[in-house]
């Protein structure tokens, strides 16, 4: 027998990750902080990054929250139709931040190898890069899974509302990450 939510283990296990992962992009944001308080000129050369890329970005996993909360409550009722379209529609909405996500490396006005400026900002925005590109290959494996007769079982939908939880977690970091990238160097 398989639970959902807290009764169920991989809920806590994805907790946990996300608590390890959280505190990674707690130091990486502490280290972005430290190098701004020692730098005599933020960003080095006065060029701050373009945010037209990043912000699409964050409205993209703004307005993904109402079809993945959706998603999660259809999972929790087991209605395999409508976790079918909702799990497609987050594997669609997954894929276009990611194609975002080139341009916004493009208009970072600086390589990764530049400064410290340069290495922090490229490794806030990989970081978050690569939780992006891991939840939406697990949300396409979900979803190629909800269409096979492995579908409509209780463990799968405990698995989305997982995947569900997971993608908030992505969402949520990227605002103080976006903050850090696009706001402290125009203050």
């Amino acid at each position: 027998m398989h639970g959902s939510g807290t009764a169920s283990l991989t809920w806590w296990g994805t907790l946990a990750f996300m608590l390890i992962e959280g505190m990674g992009f707690a130091l990486a944001i502490g280290s972005y902080l430290y190098l701004v308080s020692v730098a005599a000129e933020w960003p080095p050369g006065g060029v701050p990054p373009d945010p037209l890329w990043g912000t699409a970005v964050t409205a993209v996993f703004v307005i993904s929250i109402v079809p993945n909360l959706l998603l999660s409550r259809w999972a929790g009722e087991e209605d395999l139709r409508k976790v079918r379209i909702g799990i497609v529609l987050m594997s669609v909405l997954g894929l276009v931040p990611l194609a975002l996500r080139v341009f916004e490396f493009s208009a970072l006005n600086m390589s990764w190898d530049s400064n410290a400026y340069g290495s922090i900002t490229w490794l806030l925005l990989g970081l978050h890069t690569t939780h992006l590109v891991t939840d939406v290959a697990d949300t396409f494996v979900l979803a190629a899974v909800m269409f096979t007769r492995h579908g409509d079982n209780k463990r799968r939908y405990g698995d989305v509302q997982d995947n569900a939880l997971y993608w908030n977690f992505v969402t949520l970091t990227w605002l103080p990450v976006y903050a850090c990238l696009y706001g402290i160097p125009r203050l």
